[in-house]
Protein backbone atom coordinates (compact mmCIF):
# COMPACT_ATOMS: atom_id res chain seq x y z
CA UNK A 1 0.00 0.00 0.00
CA UNK A 2 2.70 2.54 0.92
CA UNK A 3 4.58 1.75 -2.87
CA UNK A 4 1.15 2.36 -4.45
CA UNK A 5 0.80 5.75 -2.40
CA UNK A 6 4.68 6.91 -3.40
CA UNK A 7 3.39 5.63 -7.30
CA UNK A 8 0.76 7.99 -7.27
CA UNK A 9 1.99 10.49 -5.63
CA UNK A 10 5.13 10.70 -8.10
CA UNK A 11 2.77 10.30 -11.16
CA UNK A 12 0.48 13.26 -9.96
CA UNK A 13 3.21 15.65 -9.75
CA UNK A 14 3.63 18.50 -12.98
CA UNK A 15 7.05 18.36 -14.27
CA UNK A 16 8.61 22.29 -14.18
CA UNK A 17 7.93 23.79 -18.21
CA UNK A 18 10.82 23.83 -20.37
CA UNK A 19 12.55 27.06 -20.29
CA UNK A 20 11.94 28.99 -23.93
CA UNK A 21 14.95 29.46 -25.74
CA UNK A 22 15.20 33.73 -26.82
CA UNK A 23 15.50 33.99 -29.97
CA UNK A 24 16.75 37.08 -32.00
CA UNK A 25 17.40 38.10 -35.56
CA UNK A 26 20.96 37.03 -37.12
CA UNK A 27 23.03 39.90 -37.16
CA UNK A 28 25.87 40.03 -40.08
CA UNK A 29 28.82 40.06 -38.28
CA UNK A 30 26.91 37.00 -36.59
CA UNK A 31 26.72 35.06 -40.39
CA UNK A 32 29.63 36.28 -41.88
CA UNK A 33 31.96 33.52 -39.98
CA UNK A 34 29.85 30.86 -41.06
CA UNK A 35 29.78 31.71 -44.65
CA UNK A 36 32.20 29.16 -46.10
CA UNK A 37 32.56 30.84 -49.01
CA UNK A 38 36.15 31.13 -50.34
CA UNK A 39 37.40 33.31 -53.46
CA UNK A 40 36.93 31.42 -56.79
CA UNK A 41 40.36 30.17 -57.95
CA UNK A 42 40.49 30.57 -62.06
CA UNK A 43 43.69 28.64 -61.94
CA UNK A 44 41.78 25.04 -63.12
CA UNK A 45 45.21 23.31 -62.25
CA UNK A 46 45.27 24.96 -58.68
CA UNK A 47 41.58 24.53 -58.00
CA UNK A 48 41.41 20.40 -58.81
CA UNK A 49 44.90 19.89 -57.49
CA UNK A 50 44.00 21.81 -53.86
CA UNK A 51 40.80 19.34 -53.59
CA UNK A 52 43.47 16.47 -54.00
CA UNK A 53 43.92 15.10 -50.14
CA UNK A 54 45.62 11.74 -51.07
CA UNK A 55 47.26 10.00 -53.70
CA UNK A 56 44.18 8.00 -54.91
CA UNK A 57 42.12 11.44 -55.67
CA UNK A 58 45.33 12.72 -58.18
CA UNK A 59 44.86 8.85 -59.17
CA UNK A 60 41.41 9.76 -60.26
CA UNK A 61 41.79 13.20 -61.77
CA UNK A 62 45.16 11.25 -63.70
CA UNK A 63 42.24 9.03 -65.16
CA UNK A 64 40.02 11.97 -66.51
CA UNK A 65 42.91 13.66 -67.79
CA UNK A 66 45.09 11.23 -69.52
CA UNK A 67 44.44 9.04 -72.51
CA UNK A 68 43.27 5.24 -71.60
CA UNK A 69 46.29 3.40 -73.06
CA UNK A 70 48.59 6.26 -71.54
CA UNK A 71 46.98 5.86 -67.51
CA UNK A 72 46.63 2.10 -67.74
CA UNK A 73 50.54 2.00 -68.92
CA UNK A 74 51.21 3.72 -65.45
CA UNK A 75 48.24 1.94 -63.64
CA UNK A 76 48.22 -1.56 -64.63
CA UNK A 77 50.31 -4.62 -64.04
CA UNK A 78 51.42 -7.48 -65.50
CA UNK A 79 48.65 -10.56 -65.89
CA UNK A 80 46.06 -10.80 -63.56
CA UNK A 81 47.71 -7.83 -61.76
CA UNK A 82 48.09 -9.90 -58.19
CA UNK A 83 51.48 -8.93 -57.57
CA UNK A 84 50.33 -5.54 -57.46
CA UNK A 85 47.20 -6.01 -55.50
CA UNK A 86 48.84 -8.14 -52.96
CA UNK A 87 51.75 -5.60 -51.82
CA UNK A 88 48.72 -3.01 -51.49
CA UNK A 89 46.62 -5.23 -49.71
CA UNK A 90 50.13 -5.99 -47.46
CA UNK A 91 50.59 -2.18 -46.74
CA UNK A 92 47.12 -1.87 -45.97
CA UNK A 93 46.61 -4.48 -43.51
CA UNK A 94 49.74 -3.25 -41.50
CA UNK A 95 48.98 -3.14 -37.94
CA UNK A 96 50.80 0.16 -36.35
CA UNK A 97 51.43 -0.07 -32.50
CA UNK A 98 51.05 3.64 -31.12
CA UNK A 99 53.02 4.81 -28.21
CA UNK A 100 51.34 8.38 -26.48
CA UNK A 101 52.60 10.82 -24.13
CA UNK A 102 55.91 11.65 -25.97
CA UNK A 103 56.80 14.56 -27.35
CA UNK A 104 56.22 15.05 -31.05
CA UNK A 105 55.85 18.59 -31.09
CA UNK A 106 58.52 18.64 -34.10
CA UNK A 107 59.23 15.87 -36.58
CA UNK A 108 62.73 15.17 -38.80
CA UNK A 109 61.87 13.65 -41.70
CA UNK A 110 65.13 14.07 -42.92
CA UNK A 111 67.99 10.55 -43.57
CA UNK A 112 71.19 9.55 -45.28
CA UNK A 113 70.99 7.02 -48.18
CA UNK A 114 73.73 6.02 -50.24
CA UNK A 115 75.98 8.37 -48.11
CA UNK A 116 73.83 11.38 -49.46
CA UNK A 117 71.57 13.17 -47.52
CA UNK A 118 67.97 13.58 -48.37
CA UNK A 119 64.91 15.64 -46.57
CA UNK A 120 62.56 12.79 -46.68
CA UNK A 121 62.56 9.06 -46.20
CA UNK A 122 61.66 8.65 -49.60
CA UNK A 123 62.58 9.85 -53.28
CA UNK A 124 61.46 9.12 -57.14
CA UNK A 125 61.82 5.73 -58.21
CA UNK A 126 62.74 5.56 -62.03
CA UNK A 127 60.00 5.35 -64.55
CA UNK A 128 60.18 4.76 -68.48
CA UNK A 129 58.22 6.62 -71.25
CA UNK A 130 57.20 9.48 -68.53
CA UNK A 131 56.66 12.28 -71.02
CA UNK A 132 53.89 10.04 -72.19
CA UNK A 133 52.21 10.32 -69.42
CA UNK A 134 52.47 14.16 -69.40
CA UNK A 135 54.40 16.26 -71.85
CA UNK A 136 56.46 17.54 -69.09
CA UNK A 137 58.15 14.55 -68.27
CA UNK A 138 60.96 14.15 -66.51
CA UNK A 139 61.80 17.64 -66.36
CA UNK A 140 58.63 18.96 -64.31
CA UNK A 141 59.74 15.22 -61.97
CA UNK A 142 63.36 16.45 -61.28
CA UNK A 143 62.55 19.93 -60.51
CA UNK A 144 60.42 19.28 -58.10
CA UNK A 145 62.65 16.37 -56.75
CA UNK A 146 65.73 18.98 -56.70
CA UNK A 147 63.19 21.74 -55.30
CA UNK A 148 62.46 19.14 -52.43
CA UNK A 149 65.98 18.10 -51.89
CA UNK A 150 64.92 14.41 -52.36
CA UNK A 151 66.68 11.68 -54.66
CA UNK A 152 65.66 11.32 -58.40
CA UNK A 153 66.52 8.10 -60.73
CA UNK A 154 66.46 8.52 -64.24
CA UNK A 155 65.59 5.57 -66.25
CA UNK A 156 67.18 3.99 -69.63
CA UNK A 157 63.51 3.76 -70.37
CA UNK A 158 63.20 7.89 -70.01
CA UNK A 159 62.59 10.46 -72.73
CA UNK A 160 64.74 13.01 -71.02
CA UNK A 161 68.59 12.94 -71.58
CA UNK A 162 71.16 12.34 -68.90
CA UNK A 163 72.18 15.77 -68.92
CA UNK A 164 69.21 17.72 -69.06
CA UNK A 165 68.27 15.80 -66.11
CA UNK A 166 71.47 16.62 -64.31
CA UNK A 167 71.50 20.43 -65.03
CA UNK A 168 68.01 19.99 -63.29
CA UNK A 169 69.39 18.37 -60.05
CA UNK A 170 72.05 20.49 -59.03
CA UNK A 171 71.50 20.14 -55.31
CA UNK A 172 70.31 16.83 -54.66
CA UNK A 173 71.40 13.35 -55.28
CA UNK A 174 70.70 12.11 -58.75
CA UNK A 175 70.89 8.21 -59.75
CA UNK A 176 70.73 6.68 -63.17
CA UNK A 177 68.50 3.13 -63.67
CA UNK A 178 70.13 0.91 -65.84
CA UNK A 179 69.07 -1.99 -67.78
CA UNK A 180 71.71 -4.09 -69.44
CA UNK A 181 71.71 -3.94 -72.89
CA UNK A 182 72.32 -7.32 -75.60
CA UNK A 183 75.05 -4.49 -76.93
CA UNK A 184 77.11 -3.86 -73.94
CA UNK A 185 79.25 -1.51 -75.82
CA UNK A 186 75.84 0.82 -75.77
CA UNK A 187 75.52 -0.25 -71.87
CA UNK A 188 79.26 0.72 -71.09
CA UNK A 189 78.66 4.49 -73.21
CA UNK A 190 75.31 5.02 -70.24
CA UNK A 191 77.53 4.09 -67.35
CA UNK A 192 80.45 6.88 -68.45
CA UNK A 193 77.65 8.85 -69.22
CA UNK A 194 75.96 8.82 -65.92
CA UNK A 195 79.51 9.17 -64.29
CA UNK A 196 80.56 12.38 -66.51
CA UNK A 197 77.12 14.15 -65.44
CA UNK A 198 77.78 13.41 -61.51
CA UNK A 199 75.06 10.67 -60.93
CA UNK A 200 76.02 9.55 -57.73
CA UNK A 201 74.37 5.94 -57.80
CA UNK A 202 73.46 3.25 -60.84
CA UNK A 203 70.28 1.34 -60.29
CA UNK A 204 70.73 -2.38 -62.05
CA UNK A 205 67.51 -3.77 -62.48
CA UNK A 206 67.64 -7.01 -62.76
CA UNK A 207 63.62 -8.51 -62.76
CA UNK A 208 63.34 -7.82 -66.50
CA UNK A 209 65.16 -10.50 -68.80
CA UNK A 210 62.04 -10.91 -70.36
CA UNK A 211 59.07 -8.88 -70.73
CA UNK A 212 55.90 -9.29 -68.24
CA UNK A 213 52.61 -9.53 -69.87
CA UNK A 214 51.10 -6.67 -69.24
CA UNK A 215 47.55 -7.25 -70.48
CA UNK A 216 45.81 -3.59 -70.58
CA UNK A 217 48.58 -2.50 -72.71
CA UNK A 218 47.81 -5.32 -74.96
CA UNK A 219 44.12 -4.56 -75.21
CA UNK A 220 45.03 -1.33 -75.90
CA UNK A 221 47.16 -1.66 -78.55
CA UNK A 222 49.77 0.78 -77.06
CA UNK A 223 52.82 1.44 -78.68
CA UNK A 224 55.95 4.15 -78.55
CA UNK A 225 55.31 6.78 -79.61
CA UNK A 226 51.32 6.50 -79.30
CA UNK A 227 50.26 5.60 -83.21
CA UNK A 228 47.18 7.71 -84.54
CA UNK A 229 44.43 4.87 -85.61
CA UNK A 230 40.41 5.29 -85.14
CA UNK A 231 40.72 4.62 -81.35
CA UNK A 232 43.31 7.55 -81.12
CA UNK A 233 41.36 9.72 -82.93
CA UNK A 234 38.46 9.21 -80.91
CA UNK A 235 40.90 9.39 -77.76
CA UNK A 236 41.96 12.84 -78.82
CA UNK A 237 38.31 14.16 -79.10
CA UNK A 238 37.84 13.09 -75.21
CA UNK A 239 41.84 14.61 -73.98
CA UNK A 240 42.42 17.64 -76.76
CA UNK A 241 45.30 19.06 -73.86
CA UNK A 242 46.78 15.89 -73.56
CA UNK A 243 47.22 15.20 -77.54
CA UNK A 244 47.94 19.17 -78.22
CA UNK A 245 50.49 19.69 -76.04
CA UNK A 246 52.09 15.94 -77.52
CA UNK A 247 51.65 16.87 -80.43
CA UNK A 248 53.15 20.58 -80.48
CA UNK A 249 56.39 20.20 -78.43
CA UNK A 250 59.70 18.08 -78.84
CA UNK A 251 59.10 14.12 -80.48
CA UNK A 252 58.66 11.75 -77.92
CA UNK A 253 61.28 9.20 -77.94
CA UNK A 254 63.96 7.22 -75.90
CA UNK A 255 66.69 9.79 -74.80
CA UNK A 256 69.06 7.01 -74.04
CA UNK A 257 68.16 4.47 -76.94
CA UNK A 258 68.96 4.52 -80.10
CA UNK A 259 66.27 2.32 -81.46
CA UNK A 260 62.64 2.85 -80.18
CA UNK A 261 59.03 2.13 -81.70
CA UNK A 262 56.89 -0.76 -81.24
CA UNK A 263 55.71 -2.47 -78.42
CA UNK A 264 56.89 -2.03 -74.74
CA UNK A 265 57.43 -5.88 -74.66
CA UNK A 266 58.49 -6.24 -78.01
CA UNK A 267 61.68 -3.99 -77.32
CA UNK A 268 62.31 -5.04 -74.21
CA UNK A 269 62.76 -8.45 -75.55
CA UNK A 270 64.52 -6.82 -78.48
CA UNK A 271 67.08 -5.03 -77.29
CA UNK A 272 67.53 -6.14 -73.07
CA UNK A 273 70.31 -9.22 -71.89
CA UNK A 274 68.12 -12.42 -70.90
CA UNK A 275 71.79 -13.63 -69.92
CA UNK A 276 72.31 -11.26 -67.56
CA UNK A 277 74.17 -13.03 -63.94
CA UNK A 278 75.91 -11.89 -61.03
CA UNK A 279 78.85 -11.86 -63.05
CA UNK A 280 77.42 -9.08 -64.86
CA UNK A 281 77.04 -7.55 -61.23
CA UNK A 282 80.80 -7.29 -60.77
CA UNK A 283 81.44 -6.46 -64.27
CA UNK A 284 79.62 -3.28 -63.49
CA UNK A 285 81.18 -2.87 -60.12
CA UNK A 286 84.42 -2.90 -61.90
CA UNK A 287 83.65 0.24 -64.18
CA UNK A 288 81.24 1.95 -62.23
CA UNK A 289 83.09 4.60 -59.25
CA UNK A 290 79.80 5.10 -57.50
CA UNK A 291 77.32 3.31 -55.53
CA UNK A 292 75.76 0.39 -56.83
CA UNK A 293 72.13 -0.60 -56.43
CA UNK A 294 70.97 -4.19 -57.36
CA UNK A 295 67.40 -3.37 -58.08
CA UNK A 296 64.25 -6.19 -58.69
CA UNK A 297 65.43 -8.47 -55.78
CA UNK A 298 62.60 -10.71 -54.67
CA UNK A 299 64.82 -13.45 -52.38
CA UNK A 300 67.28 -13.66 -49.37
CA UNK A 301 69.36 -15.75 -51.25
CA UNK A 302 69.51 -12.84 -54.17
CA UNK A 303 70.18 -10.58 -51.94
CA UNK A 304 73.02 -11.84 -50.11
CA UNK A 305 74.80 -12.88 -53.65
CA UNK A 306 74.51 -9.23 -54.83
CA UNK A 307 76.30 -7.83 -51.76
CA UNK A 308 78.72 -10.64 -52.47
CA UNK A 309 79.15 -9.52 -55.96
CA UNK A 310 79.88 -5.97 -54.94
CA UNK A 311 76.56 -4.05 -54.86
CA UNK A 312 76.49 -1.26 -52.08
CA UNK A 313 72.36 -1.75 -51.63
CA UNK A 314 69.84 -3.78 -52.21
CA UNK A 315 66.38 -2.60 -53.70
CA UNK A 316 63.62 -5.00 -52.61
CA UNK A 317 61.44 -4.63 -55.65
CA UNK A 318 58.42 -6.35 -57.33
CA UNK A 319 58.78 -3.65 -60.60
CA UNK A 320 55.13 -2.51 -59.06
CA UNK A 321 53.72 -5.67 -60.19
CA UNK A 322 54.83 -5.43 -63.86
CA UNK A 323 57.04 -8.66 -64.57
CA UNK A 324 56.19 -11.75 -62.53
CA UNK A 325 52.39 -12.01 -61.71
CA UNK A 326 51.90 -13.78 -57.87
CA UNK A 327 55.19 -12.66 -56.99
CA UNK A 328 56.15 -12.09 -53.05
CA UNK A 329 55.48 -8.26 -51.59
CA UNK A 330 58.71 -6.81 -51.35
CA UNK A 331 57.41 -5.48 -47.80
CA UNK A 332 56.70 -9.42 -46.55
CA UNK A 333 60.17 -10.03 -47.86
CA UNK A 334 61.78 -6.92 -46.05
CA UNK A 335 62.23 -7.98 -42.37
CA UNK A 336 63.60 -11.74 -43.43
CA UNK A 337 66.53 -9.72 -45.86
CA UNK A 338 67.14 -7.32 -43.06
CA UNK A 339 67.80 -9.90 -40.31
CA UNK A 340 70.07 -12.01 -43.04
CA UNK A 341 71.80 -8.72 -44.57
CA UNK A 342 72.21 -7.48 -40.72
CA UNK A 343 71.90 -3.57 -39.37
CA UNK A 344 75.16 -2.18 -41.62
CA UNK A 345 73.68 -3.43 -45.30
CA UNK A 346 71.65 -0.95 -46.71
CA UNK A 347 67.78 -1.60 -48.36
CA UNK A 348 65.34 0.09 -50.43
CA UNK A 349 61.94 -0.75 -51.06
CA UNK A 350 59.12 -0.01 -53.51
CA UNK A 351 55.94 -1.45 -54.93
CA UNK A 352 52.45 -0.29 -54.37
CA UNK A 353 53.09 2.78 -52.58
CA UNK A 354 50.38 4.71 -52.58
CA UNK A 355 50.58 6.58 -48.60
CA UNK A 356 52.79 8.01 -46.39
CA UNK A 357 51.92 5.45 -43.78
CA UNK A 358 53.22 2.82 -46.40
CA UNK A 359 56.41 4.40 -46.10
CA UNK A 360 56.31 4.92 -42.10
CA UNK A 361 55.90 1.17 -42.09
CA UNK A 362 58.78 -0.34 -44.89
CA UNK A 363 61.47 2.00 -42.67
CA UNK A 364 60.18 0.74 -39.28
CA UNK A 365 60.41 -3.09 -40.70
CA UNK A 366 64.00 -2.64 -41.75
CA UNK A 367 63.97 -0.46 -44.70
CA UNK A 368 66.61 2.57 -44.83
CA UNK A 369 64.81 3.91 -48.02
CA UNK A 370 61.41 4.00 -50.11
CA UNK A 371 61.13 5.02 -54.09
CA UNK A 372 57.10 5.97 -54.92
CA UNK A 373 56.99 5.90 -59.03
CA UNK A 374 52.96 5.08 -59.70
CA UNK A 375 52.43 7.89 -57.00
CA UNK A 376 54.24 10.88 -58.54
CA UNK A 377 53.10 9.26 -62.35
CA UNK A 378 49.70 9.74 -60.87
CA UNK A 379 50.46 13.38 -59.89
CA UNK A 380 51.91 14.59 -63.31
CA UNK A 381 49.28 13.26 -64.91
CA UNK A 382 46.86 15.36 -63.04
CA UNK A 383 48.60 18.56 -63.22
CA UNK A 384 52.28 18.68 -63.93
CA UNK A 385 55.33 19.72 -62.53
CA UNK A 386 52.28 20.90 -59.83
CA UNK A 387 50.74 17.77 -59.43
CA UNK A 388 54.37 16.22 -58.20
CA UNK A 389 54.65 18.86 -55.89
CA UNK A 390 51.50 17.86 -54.69
CA UNK A 391 52.47 14.24 -54.33
CA UNK A 392 55.31 15.24 -52.22
CA UNK A 393 53.38 17.59 -49.70
CA UNK A 394 50.76 14.80 -49.47
CA UNK A 395 53.00 11.86 -48.99
CA UNK A 396 55.22 14.78 -46.97
CA UNK A 397 52.16 15.38 -44.28
CA UNK A 398 51.10 11.60 -44.24
CA UNK A 399 54.25 10.41 -42.70
CA UNK A 400 54.52 13.20 -40.70
CA UNK A 401 51.21 13.05 -39.29
CA UNK A 402 51.81 8.58 -39.04
CA UNK A 403 55.11 9.20 -37.08
CA UNK A 404 53.18 12.03 -35.07
CA UNK A 405 50.53 9.30 -33.80
CA UNK A 406 53.02 6.44 -33.11
CA UNK A 407 55.10 8.98 -30.86
CA UNK A 408 58.20 9.06 -32.76
CA UNK A 409 59.84 12.39 -33.57
CA UNK A 410 62.60 11.29 -35.53
CA UNK A 411 62.66 8.41 -38.68
CA UNK A 412 65.79 6.75 -37.21
CA UNK A 413 64.19 5.59 -34.39
CA UNK A 414 61.44 3.88 -36.26
CA UNK A 415 61.71 0.12 -35.69
CA UNK A 416 59.98 -2.98 -35.73
CA UNK A 417 57.83 -2.56 -32.42
CA UNK A 418 55.89 -0.01 -34.22
CA UNK A 419 54.89 -1.91 -36.61
CA UNK A 420 53.36 -5.99 -37.12
CA UNK A 421 52.72 -7.37 -40.00
CA UNK A 422 49.12 -9.67 -40.67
Amino acid sequence: MVRDMVEANVSSQTPPPMPKIPRQIPKWEDLKPLLGFRKFQLDGTERRLSRAVSIEDLRLLARRRTPRSAFDYTDGAADHEASLRRSRELFNNVEFRANVLRDISTVDLSTTILGGPSTRPFGFAPTGFTRMMQYQGEVAVAHEANTAGIPYALSTMGTTSLEDVAKLTPDTQRWFQLYVWKERVGTKELVERASANGYGALLLTVDTAVAGQRQRDVRNGLTIPPQLTPKTFFDMSLHPAWWANLLTTAPLEFASLRQSGGTVAGMINRMFDPTLTFDDVEWLRGIWPGKLVVKGIQSVEDGKQAIAAGADAVLLSNHGGRQLDRGRPPLRLLPEMREALGPDAQIMIDGGIMNGGDIVAAIALGADFALVGRAYLYGLMAGGYRGVRRTIDILTAEVTRTMQLLGVGKVADLDPRHVVLP
